[in-house]
């Protein structure tokens, strides 16, 4: 599907900074960070992210009035796919322990059929 879609990565506040919250998974693997308190302290948080996870698809970073987060309801993880109007098609159940991923397959399926559709015009 990689010539169909387009994937994207969104960095929202952080989940479990040490400076707030933080889990004993995160202090066992080492991922101590604390709440960034500036636009550019949160690109530099994404992008220990990313590099942490490896992520080679493109990383986008919610300002710090959190407007992705507030209108998506993004936290804590989520998968969406969003069909080419922008119409948020499907959601996941929060992540990273609620991924489903043979639904977000189905509905990435469906969401392509229906764009390759030929669109009715009813009058």
């Amino acid at each position: 599907m990689k010539d169909q879609i387009t994937l994207v990565f969104v960095y929202i506040r952080e989940a479990q900074p040490n400076d707030e919250w933080q889990s004993a998974v995160n202090v066992e693997e080492g991922v101590i960070v604390r709440q960034p308190q500036s636009l550019k302290e949160r690109h530099q948080v994404a992008e220990t992210c990313r590099l942490g996870l490896k992520l080679q698809i493109p990383m986008l970073v919610d300002g710090m009035e959190n407007s992705t987060d507030a209108h998506y309801g993004a936290w804590p993880n989520r998968l969406y796919v969003v069909n080419s109007e922008g119409r948020i098609f499907y959601k996941s159940g929060p992540g990273p322990f609620g991924f489903r991923i043979g639904p977000f397959e189905e509905a990435l399926e469906r969401c392509l059929a229906q764009e390759k559709a030929p669109h009715m015009n009813w009058r």
